[in-house]
């Protein structure tokens, strides 16, 4: 835990479901991130120098503001004891959900293969992102026949030069 830059010993996020007519997103319950000082990434320190308009003088004036980082997906805001959501809410809570699922089924129950290096292999099964098989190698790009645009002269050998 040396390399850690916070103190928690794990970082969790709860999602509340309802599932009568199919699945749907009732609330979402983060974690406060106990972060080691100096530490906090989601966190940027932006820090400028302003020059005084009457007096001249130039004083440094520092200001904290959020920054985008990974682990602002464990800090999202708590529902309204009310359940009422507004649509850019709900919208948010839906594609949160989305991630979350697919870092609990993709990322973290493969974690050992991605720290061993195994998974990073596996992730080229032979698909591309399409779905479609990817070319092996040796083979060329498509089949030059069905492409409108080829030209089959282009592809003969010219006639080679006799030397005099």
């Amino acid at each position: 835990m040396a390399l850690l830059s916070y103190n928690s010993r794990a970082v969790t996020l709860l999602y509340l479901k309802y599932t009568l007519d199919g699945p749907e997103i009732m609330g979402c319950t983060g974690c406060q991130i106990d972060w080691k000082k100096g530490k906090n990434v989601t966190l940027k320190t932006i820090k400028k120098k302003q020059k005084h308009k009457g007096r001249g003088t130039v004083h440094t004036v520092t200001k904290t503001v959020s920054n985008d980082s990974f682990f602002n997906f464990f800090a999202l805001p708590e529902v309204p004891e009310s359940g009422d959501l507004d649509d850019d809410a709900e919208a948010t809570l839906a594609a949160d959900f989305e991630i979350g699922h697919f870092l609990r089924e993709r990322i973290i129950s493969r974690s050992v293969l991605y720290f061993s290096g195994e998974a990073i292999e596996d992730d080229d099964d032979g698909y591309d992102e399409e779905g479609e098989e990817a070319d092996e190698e040796g083979e060329e790009e498509g089949d030059e026949e069905d492409d409108p645009d080829y030209d089959s002269k282009k592809d003969q050998n010219p006639a080679e030069c006799k030397q005099q």
